[in-house]
C-alpha cells in the first residue's frame, strides 16, 4: 500500500470500523513508512482529544421540528420560488433596460457587406467597359489610371467626341 491510498483509510482505521484485512494493510504500511507513522501518531492524539469532548445531543423537539419543516416545504410546491421578491423584480428590470439599450444602439457596418457592395459597383463599371471595345483592349492601361475615375461618366457607354470644336485660337 502506498501513502496516497492510506490517506483514504485514516478515519475508518481510527474509528475502529476497518475490516481486519484493512487494519492489517494499514499497520503493515505504518511499520514500513516513518512519515505515515508520524502522521498516524498525530491523528491518534487528535482522535483522543476529540473523544474527551462532551457529546452534544439534540433537543427532544429537534426531530419533530425537522419533520414539520420538511412537510411544510413539500406543501409549498414546485413553483414556490416564483413568489415576487424585490431582488428578482430589480434584476428583471435591469435585464429589460439592458436589452432595450443594446437593441437601440446603432449597428456598425459589416465589412463583408461593405466590400460586397463595392464589388457590385466595380462589377457594373466592368460591364460598361465591355460595351466599349477600345477601352477593353486597353484595360491594363485604363484600370490603373486614377484620373479617369474623377471624370463624369458618359451616358452612351462609348466615348463620343465633343460637339464643340477645340478652341486653339
Amino acid at each position: 500500500m502506498n501513502c496516497t491510498k492510506i490517506d483514504s483509510k485514516w478515519i475508518v482505521y481510527f474509528d475502529g470500523k476497518a475490516s481486519p484485512s484493512e487494519r492489517r494493510e494499514v499497520e503493515a504500511h505504518l511499520a514500513s513508512c516513518s512519515a505515515c507513522r508520524r502522521r498516524a501518531e498525530e491523528y491518534r492524539a487528535m482522535w483522543d482529544l476529540l473523544d474527551e469532548l462532551p457529546q452534544i445531543l439534540p433537543s427532544p423537539s429537534f426531530d419533530a421540528a425537522v419533520r414539520a419543516r420538511a412537510a411544510a416545504e413539500a406543501r409549498r410546491g414546485r413553483w414556490a420560488w416564483l413568489v415576487p421578491s424585490p431582488r428578482l423584480a430589480f434584476a428583471m428590470s435591469m435585464l429589460l433596460v439592458l436589452s432595450v439599450w443594446i437593441a437601440s444602439r446603432p449597428v456598425a457596418p459589416n465589412p463583408a457587406t461593405t466590400s460586397s457592395a463595392a464589388a457590385e459597383l466595380n462589377g457594373e463599371a466592368d460591364f460598361r467597359m465591355i460595351n466599349d471595345l477600345q477601352v477593353l483592349e486597353n484595360y491594363d492601361v485604363v484600370s490603373n489610371f486614377d484620373a479617369l475615375s474623377d471624370l463624369p461618366a458618359q451616358s452612351g457607354g462609348a466615348s463620343q467626341p465633343s460637339a464643340q470644336p477645340p478652341s486653339d485660337m
